[in-house]
């Protein structure tokens, strides 16, 4: 029997979700708080004591906030309900702690009309190698509608025109409403989010964007790269924050270029790595590998 692409994405899913729920009782522990001696002792033996085991362990300290970063991967089929209290015993004041479970996040993607980033996302949702559901597509033009349709996936077309950002904004975040996601992903999408937009999900949007920046801003990036005889291509993933495409980076990565690149081939170039970058750092992200220090990130690859 052939699968329709909807169908293929919906068995693939089921699978996913299949073998997360065969691991249900690996969970995350996330801390962030001020350093002090004997932090990992601490807290791994409040876990010891509760019965638990430990699959991974990955700890960071700012050198210069002298903050404390930890990401652990227990297992046990114990309760929970009490941990969090008793590691705040151990921890300092105004500790951050949360555990988190491995099942897929719900995600919603933004687009305007390239293709190449919400392709790629859409076909590891489909094949089951991002860590998500994709709940809907939104998108400010109808042009990438059939794309997402064949992978049986929403698509909302929410239209600019004639309406200024707040109006824009507050449609989009009526479709939102119905889909409560836990993340957002810009892919390539072309509009400038408000704070206030942007406040509605606090290190929860994730940004795609070539490399070239702050040096070649505007129109025909890559022309203007080609002009210059730049020497590498890139693309940088990052948290949204209120100022324009300098939140905290997540993933980076290039490709070499040399004079015999025309401004067509470093686009394309341009596509592959920002297509790989962006995929990376929503893996990241949804895996709760990444913490907030400052404007910067502390990721646990």
């Amino acid at each position: 029997m052939t699968l329709r692409p909807a169908d293929a994405a919906r068995t693939s899913l089921d699978a996913s979700r299949a073998s997360a729920s065969s691991e249900a009782t690996t969970r995350l522990l996330l801390i962030d708080c001020p350093d002090e001696v004997g932090l990992v002792h601490r807290i791994t033996g409040v876990l010891f004591r509760a019965g638990f085991s430990v699959v991974s362990n990955h700890e960071y300290v700012d050198p210069m906030r002298r903050h404390f970063f930890m990401r652990t991967a227990f297992a046990g089929d114990r309760p929970t309900d009490a941990l969090i209290g008793e590691l705040r015993t151990e921890l300092p004041l105004n500790a951050n702690v949360r555990i988190a479970t491995t099942e897929p996040r719900r995600i919603v993607i933004l687009a305007t009309k390239e293709a190449h980033c919400l392709g790629d996302l859409l076909l590891r949702h489909a094949e089951g190698d991002i860590p998500a559901h994709v709940e809907a597509v939104i998108s400010n033009y109808p042009t990438l509608g059939r794309l997402v349709e064949r992978f049986g996936v929403p698509f909302h077309h929410v239209s600019h025109e004639g309406r200024d950002r707040a109006e824009h904004e507050a449609a989009i975040r009526d479709v939102l409403a119905a889909y409560d996601p836990e993340f957002l992903v810009l892919a390539k999408y072309m509009r400038v989010l408000s704070p206030a937009f942007v406040a509605a999900y606090p290190a929860r949007i994730v940004n795609i964007h070539h490399s070239f920046l702050p040096a070649f801003v505007g129109a025909r990036p890559y022309q203007q790269a080609f002009d210059r005889g730049v020497k590498i291509i890139g693309a940088t993933a990052h948290i949204v924050t209120d100022d324009l495409d300098t939140g905290p980076i997540i993933a980076q990565d290039v490709r070499p270029v040399t004079h015999a690149h025309t401004a067509a081939d470093m686009a394309r170039a341009g596509r592959d790595v920002e297509k790989i970058v962006l995929a990376h750092a929503l893996t990241l992200l949804l895996e709760e590998r990444v913490f907030l220090s400052g404007d910067r990130a502390v990721v646990f690859e």
